[in-house]
Order: structure tokens, then C-alpha cells, then sequence
């Protein structure tokens, strides 16, 4: 009776694979600007059409803006660089200027498809970042592997070998490699997480070095907060003159005072959504 049962579930396990449509091929590491990362398969798929904006129209964060220009200037030169986290307010910028300095330090290499690719990996996938840097280790190109949103919470385990990659492993972080991550919190975990740790453990301050020590794998910290009134003008009278919205500027900044209210904050993002309702409403294109 096991024999046969074994035979029966064999068989039904091929049909199942018979029937699964098989894996798209992974993509050329060397033909695209850009790429996201698929844990299942593994392999990498290339973006035919990164969503960003011009690194000019992000006002506001000049200082944020030059020390990662700068950073990335340097690894695409094959010089020593640091991994970088952009913390700090929703909707300031952090992954916006990931995805512009990219752009721009390609341009000043040669232009797409350039010598600096862009991979973007996904929060729940982070445990399988070594099979991803295994796959890109040997090539020639330099690649900055992009999480946003990263932050861990409760049990979650993921941080640990996020560590060893950045910084800890045997191996270490492959030389064409820089890790670029964007989180609503400095050292990537809640404040009450971290409280826990240090309420409950028998050794407190071990265990919350443990937890903070994450964030210490990044070299940069830049921070992002919320936009002063007229930083957040900038941003809007920046994108019309960018786009060609033919807006009074009294009228413009009475609008946008009154959006910034009905959204409660002030930020390149609200910005933004500001733009797309203001084109939409001049019936203009952005793009």
C-alpha cells in the first residue's frame, strides 16, 4: 500500500509540474538600467522604464542630494563606497532621489544602459539577498541593490542576514555591490520592539545592540523631514516651469496651500499629487 501510494503521489506531483508554465528566462545583467529582483525562480527582470524624476526637480534636500551623488559617483569609479539609509518622514524624497541620483550618475558615465545598474529588491525577499549577490558577484558592472521600505517587526528574523551581507559574512559584500535602503525609521525598527528587547532580556544592553547594530552596516545616514512652506513652493512652481503648467503664481501657491492642508503635511510626494491634479486639470500631459 505505500508503494502504491508513493507511485500515485509521484505521478501527481509530475502532472502538477507538466501543467505549471515554466519560469520566464532570467534577464541579461548587462542590457537594462535596471532591474527587480524575483526570490522565486531565482532571476532578475529587467524594467523596460524606470519610474523616477529629473534629479533637479527634488527640492528641498540639497545636502541629502549631494552626499549621495557623491557616494555613487565614487562606487561607479570602482572607489571604495559606503552602503547608504535614507530614514525619516513619508513622501520626502528618499526613494525618488535613489532612483534620479542613479539616473544621473549613469548619464555622466556614458548613458543608458551605463555602467551602473540599479536592482531593487523587495522587503519580504531580503532573505534571499545572498543568492542575489552570488548571481551578480562575477559580473562587470557595479550595481546598487535598492530595498524601500525597509523595517522589521516582532520575530522577524530577516535582519540577521541582511547583517552578515552588508558587512559580517565570510564572503562580505561583493566590490560591484552598495546597498541602498529607505525606511520610515533610523535604526529600522519600532521604538517598542526595541523597549522589549530591553525589558525582557537578561543581558538588556547586548540585546539591544543586537537590534540597533543593523543600521550601524550603513556608512550614510541621511535624513528626510517634512518641507517648510516655502521649500514646499519651490517644489510646485519647480514642476510647473519643468512641465510647462501655466498656473498664476498667487493662484498657484493659494491652490497648493489648500491641497498641503487637506493632506496634512507638506512633502515632495503631496507635491506631486498636487501636479497630477493641477495638469490633469489644464488638461496637460506630464511625461
Amino acid at each position: 500500500m505505500d508503494q502504491d501510494l508513493k507511485a500515485t503521489i509521484s505521478r501527481i506531483a509530475a502532472a502538477l509540474d507538466r501543467l505549471a508554465p515554466p519560469l520566464p528566462p532570467g534577464a541579461d545583467i548587462n542590457g537594462a538600467e535596471a532591474y527587480v529582483w524575483h526570490a522565486a525562480g531565482p532571476r532578475l527582470e529587467a524594467v523596460p522604464k524606470v519610474n523616477r524624476v529629473n534629479l533637479d526637480l527634488l527640492v528641498g534636500i540639497d545636502r541629502q542630494k549631494e552626499t549621495l551623488v557623491e557616494n555613487t559617483r565614487r562606487f561607479a569609479k570602482g572607489l571604495p563606497a559606503n552602503n547608504a539609509l535614507l530614514w525619516g518622514s513619508r513622501g520626502a524624497g528618499k526613494s525618488s532621489i535613489v532612483k534620479a541620483v542613479h539616473a544621473h550618475v549613469n548619464r555622466e558615465m556614458g548613458g543608458p544602459p551605463g555602467p551602473l545598474a540599479l536592482v531593487e529588491i523587495h522587503r519580504e525577499d531580503i532573505p534571499s539577498l545572498p543568492a542575489l549577490l552570488t548571481m551578480i558577484r562575477d559580473s562587470n558592472r557595479r550595481f546598487i541593490v535598492f530595498c524601500d521600505d525597509l523595517s522589521f517587526d516582532g520575530q522577524d528574523a530577516a535582519y540577521k542576514s541582511l547583517k552578515a551581507v552588508l558587512d559580517g559574512g565570510i564572503e562580505g559584500r561583493p566590490e560591484n555591490v552598495v546597498f541602498y535602503a529607505t525606511s520610515n525609521r533610523r535604526h529600522l525598527m519600532p521604538r517598542d520592539m526595541i523597549e522589549n528587547e530591553r525589558s525582557t532580556a537578561i543581558n538588556p544592553s547586548e540585546a539591544v545592540e543586537e537590534k540597533v547594530s543593523l543600521s550601524d552596516r550603513f556608512g550614510l545616514w541621511l535624513g528626510f523631514h517634512n518641507a517648510d512652506q516655502d521649500t514646499f513652493f519651490s517644489m510646485i512652481e519647480g514642476y510647473c516651469a519643468f512641465y510647462g503648467l501655466d498656473v498664476p503664481k498667487d493662484e498657484l501657491r493659494k491652490q497648493a496651500v489648500e491641497w498641503s492642508i487637506t493632506r496634512g503635511s507638506r512633502s515632495g510626494r503631496v507635491a506631486w499629487q498636487f501636479i497630477q491634479e493641477t495638469a490633469g486639470r489644464l488638461g496637460k500631459k506630464l511625461g
